[in-house]
Parts: structure tokens; sequence; C-alpha cells
């Protein structure tokens, strides 16, 4: 696949000055919009997780006119809610040497130094509130015998920052949320438009002015304008097909946006998380995710011999290799999650995996049982031992947990600068949506951090200095016609092929496709396959799709149809993406970039840049380079030994 080279890219909208002032300085100087001015004013959010339903509650209560999009039957039921383990804070409540400077190092450095410093900074700074405006809506976070709030470890830290409920943190945090924004629906500044699918982006005049949507239980197609967009669709790892996300998660959102004009970073840098419930099967539609969390008491082993197929218990000590601790002394089994991932995938490729197939490895709470007693195990980890033993029909108090890593989160997004705009004016991304603030690796806990700082503390700053100007004045009849139009004509389309494969089938092989060429390894060999197989692959799925039923009903057929379309495209991209950064770091791991250790080797002189690519109507994406810099973290060599 061909690209070519535009112009380099800056974020013109981060202050300069010590990195410790930019964010108050940043929003003192955004405009404000007075309180009776935010009446005349309409924003759109689509998507009601952690970013969007806490952005569209806190425009209400700012006075903003806000109607709020998702395709569940209940904001409750977005994916945020999936989420198990905690959320950072660096509250240091602990003593125990956190502060913001260490988170934002931390972050900085999990990322593989591929995160800009100035959002990792502020997304560290903006943390500490939000664990006071989530206890303050209820949130019933886990506490200690006194009282005090609880705090955990997570990977690619040796403090303990993170904050939880059980296994339950994001649906809490969801709920938190959630009562905000209906307490706004119930005073009127809110509207809610739930199973509704937002299809297009209508701009006008250069600007963001509104969206096309589906009814998904009528068919009918709808246009709602407004004076900006904001889009809080969550992340696109479900083009692996097999992913830990919901299985209503897709790109079509943010793909529809980029094909408007919004440019697409990074879209390579995709997260395995090595804490999931192994395949069991071909027919398998998901994976399950065990909670980061549970590397906190739990050690990750396999046989020191290849071939050892004896059941965990009849393994005597001096035969297990707990690799992350011998790799890893000093972060042991909390090293970040690219690096547990490769070193399961070693492990179980030199023949010593465990379980069906060899792809897995035991995941043993014996000592922490021994150690604290079942009780205080269960207290913490009580539901998702639960969880384990209903998926797998195994007690995990009883025996190991079987794991293996699975695709889970994305770093890339459509590109933003500081303000949280798009290459589009008028549209703001938030939460996993954008590619702002993690690099080429998430640190855990730290998605529901970024989406509770984007929703409820940046982007109400930001998007204010943009309404400033507004309201933008009635949008152009022909733009909203032509977006309608380009809705319809995709909807014919889907529907008048009458082939004979579904759309689950060929989502499947691109998933497969993706996994074996662009996924926890990638080389130029594999990705170049790939680049020949998805254009034939989706030559296929626009010959030989069958779409069954009509538009003018609940379509669910229909709607799967219409994002596995948009995940072939997206397909092409990562891929292209991935060949062109021959570089390895932190998710993305080129095999010909290793070193001597097989850890990932960046080339910083070549590479310390987002890949900020534009869509081109000729089909040649058009690659933008924004170099980042570092003033307050050194580039080294990631080490977590």
């Amino acid at each position: 696949m061909k690209y070519v080279e535009g112009a380099e890219i800056r974020d013109t909208k981060a202050p300069a000055g010590p990195i410790e002032e930019r964010w108050e300085k940043r929003k003192f100087s955004a405009k404000l919009v007075n309180p009776a001015n935010k009446r005349k004013l309409n924003v759109i959010v689509v998507g009601t997780g952690l970013a969007g339903g806490s952005a569209a509650a806190t425009l209400g209560e700012l006075g903003y006119n806000v109607k709020s999009f998702c395709y569940q039957d209940s904001p409750r039921r977005a994916h945020s809610i999936a989420a198990q383990g905690g959320i950072n804070a660096a509250k240091n409540y602990r003593g125990d040497g956190d502060s913001i400077y260490r988170l934002f190092y931390d972050t900085v450095k999990g990322g593989d130094f591929r995160a800009r410093e100035s959002n990792v900074y502020r997304l560290a700074q903006v943390s500490v509130n939000i664990i006071d405006q989530a206890v303050a809506q209820g949130v019933p976070f886990a506490r200690e015998y006194g009282g005090l709030l609880d705090t955990r470890s997570f990977g690619g830290a040796q403090v303990s920052r993170t904050f939880y409920a059980r296994g339950q943190t994001g649906q809490q945090l969801l709920l938190g949320a959630y009562q905000a924004l209906e307490r706004q629906v119930a005073a009127g500044t809110v509207e809610m438009f739930t199973r509704h699918e937002m299809l297009d982006l209508i701009v006008a005049d250069g600007r963001a002015r509104g969206i096309i949507v589906r009814d998904m239980v009528t068919g009918e197609i709808e246009r709602h304008v407004a004076d900006a967009v904001v889009l809080a669709t969550g992340g696109y790892g479900n083009v692996f097909f097999l992913s830990t996300n919901a299985k209503g998660c897709n790109t079509t959102a943010i793909w529809r946006a980029h094909e408007r004009g919004a440019y697409f970073a990074n879209p390579c840098y995709t997260q395995i998380h090595p804490t999931c419930i192994p395949v069991s099967g071909e027919y398998q539609s998901k994976l399950t995710l065990m909670s980061e969390s549970l590397r906190n008491d739990g050690r990750v082993w396999v046989p020191l011999r290849k071939g050892d197929d004896r059941v965990p218990g009849d393994i005597p000590e001096d035969e297990r290799d707990y690799y992350l601790e011998r790799i890893y002394p000093a972060f042991g089994n909390l090293v970040p999650r690219d690096i547990a991932s490769r070193a399961a995938k070693n492990v179980c490729d030199e023949g010593r995996g465990v379980g069906p197939g060899g792809l897995g490895v035991y995941l043993d709470f014996r000592d922490a049982i021994n150690r604290l007693g079942r009780d205080a195990v269960e207290k913490k980890y009580g539901n998702l031992f639960e969880m384990y033993e209903r998926i797998t029909g195994e007690n995990p108090y009883e025996t190991p947990m079987r794991i293996y890593p699975a695709v889970h989160y994305t770093m890339g997004g459509l590109w933003v600068d500081y303000d949280l705009q798009s290459t589009i004016p008028g549209l703001f991304v938030i939460g996993e949506a954008n590619f702002s603030d993690h690099g080429a690796n998430r640190l855990g806990a730290s998605a529901l951090m970024q989406g509770l700082a984007d929703g409820y503390f940046v982007l109400p700053t930001t998007i204010g200095d943009y309404l400033a100007a507004g309201p933008f004045g009635e949008v152009d009849e022909e733009a909203v016609a032509e977006a309608e139009i380009k809705v319809r004509s995709k909807i014919e389309r889907l529907l008048s092929v009458n082939g004979t494969r579904t759309p689950d089938s060929f989502h499947r092989e691109l998933g497969r496709l993706m996994w074996d060429y662009c996924g926890m390894e990638r080389t130029e060999e594999s990705l170049r396959k790939a680049l020949e197989r998805i254009p034939e692959l989706r030559a296929e799925f626009w010959e030989n799709v069958k779409v069954t039923g009509t538009a003018e009903e609940l379509n669910q057929v229909l709607e799967k149809a219409g994002r596995v379309a948009d995940f072939f495209d997206l397909a092409e991209l990562m891929c292209l993406d991935a060949l062109v950064r021959t570089e390895s770091c932190g998710g993305h791991f080129r095999a010909e970039s290793q070193d001597a250790d097989g850890e990932a080797l960046r080339d910083d002189e070549n590479f310390a840049h987002v890949s900020a690519w534009e869509h081109s109507p000729e089909g040649v994406p058009v690659l933008h380079k924004e170099p980042l810099e570092y003033e307050y973290v050194k580039m080294t060599q990631r080490s977590y030994k």
C-alpha cells in the first residue's frame, strides 16, 4: 500500500514554560462563555462511557444544551462498566514516595517515550481531583480498617496508587457518572438518545456541525446539528475479532470522522493484556479479561522443562519458573502489560506453555492464600475468582488460574491537540477514542483516569475556548443532505449484495489475519502479507456479504456489516503504520528491532514522533509527523530489571 509524506504537524495549544504550570496557564488563557450565552450553544456528545458520560453531565451542569447518544439501551451498558482493577491517582495516601511527578514519569516511561509530556503531566495533575469527585458521588472505593481509602499496586509502578472497588471499579465509576448524567437529563440540559448509532459526521464550512445517526430500533435515519461535536466512542480492539472488548465496540464513529478529515494517530499501537482467560475453542466470540490487580498477589509461572503436562500441584517448587520475577527482579509480576505479554508469549513459544495447545501460563495464589488466609484473598478478589470459575469450571483457590495475552486497549486514535480538538475545528475527541496520553503502551488503571480526566475536567474547559466564538449559525443544508445521502447509499449497498457469507465470518477471518500478522509481534514480511490479503478480503466482502432483513427495522446483521466494512479500512491503515514504523516501542513490537535480551529496541533518531495519518479520497494516505520533544524525562532504553 502506497503513502506520501505531508507537512509536519504541531500541537499549537500546549503552553510553554514550567510543565507544572502549563495546565493552569491554558485554563486562564482559554476564552470563557458567560452563563446566558451557554444556553444558546448546542453540543453533541457521542458515547456514554466514563469519558462521554462525565463530559455530557459536566457540560449540562455548565449550562450548555447537550444531546447525548449511545447505541446501547442504557448509558449504564457502556463498555467502561467492564473495567475491573482500579484507577490511578497521585494521592500518596500510602506515603510510599508517590507524587504527581512520579505518576507523570511512570506514564511516560510506561508508554516507551512515545507520549506528549504536557498531556501526561496534566493527566497526573488532574488525577487527584478525580478521586475526590468520585467519592463525593458515592463511589464505594475500598477502604482500610480505619476508614481511609485503600490502594494497591499495578504494573509499571513501584508505589501503590491504584484506587479500586473490588473487581468492579469501572462499574462503580460509571454509575457515578451515570447519576450525574441523569441529573442533567432530569434538569433538561441533556437530551438522551439511546439505541442510536452515529454513521457519519456533518462538516460544514470547515467545522464539525453535527452527526447522522440511525435509530437502531426503527431504522430511521436522523440528522442532528450542533455548534460542536464530541466523540467518546472508545477504542478499536475488535478489529482483531477476539478481544476483551464488548462485542458492540467498533470503530465506525472515529473512522467516519477520519474520512471527513480528522487525522488518525498511531493506529498500530495496540495493547495486548497479559492476564486473560485463554481461547477455549474455534467458535469463541470474545475473550474475558482477568484484572491486572491479580498480579499483586498472584505469581506467574510455567514449568521449567518443555512438555511438562503434570497438573500444577504435582510440579515441585524447584521445577517451576517464576519467569517475571527471574527476568525483572525490581518489578517482578508488576511489569507493564507489553513486557508481561511478550514474556508469556516467549515461554509458550519455547514449549513451556500450559493448558490446551500450550497457550497459557499459570497465575498462582497459593502463596498469597498461605500468607494472608483465604478470607483476605476473597475480600480483595472474590468476584474475579467467581467469574473465572464460572467460565472455566476450575476453582482458582485450589488450582492456579491459566492466563494468556489478548487484545485489550488501543493507544492509537484520532489526533487531538492539547485542547482535545481534532484537525476538524469543532470536533473534540476524548477518552480511548483519541491518542493523546499513553504513548505506545498504557499502564494499567490509567484508562479510567484518562476518561474521567477528559470528561470531568479537561474538555469542559477547553471546549469553551472554541464555543466562545459561537453560535455558528445555520448549518448548510447541502452539507447535511450530502452526509445523509452517503449513509443511505452505504446501507443500500450492503443490503443489495445478497451474497453467501455472514458479516461475522468475514470479521473472524480478518481478526485472525490481524492477530497472526499484526498482533503481539510484527515483521516486514507478515505486514506485507496482511497488506496483500486485506484488500482481497475486503473486495470479497463487498461481493459476497449476506445482510438479511431490511433497513427499516431492528437489524443487527446490518449493524455488524457496517462496522466490519470500517474494520477492513482501519486494518489496512494499522498494518501500513506498523510497516512504516520500523522500530519497536511499547505495544508495537517489530521482530527486526530488539536488543540482545529480546526487549523492544526504539529508534529515537527516526521515530520520536506521532504518526498522524490523513485520509485521501484517492486512496493514498498522507503521513504527517508530530515531533515529540522531551524536556523533563530523558529518553532511555526502558528497564524494569
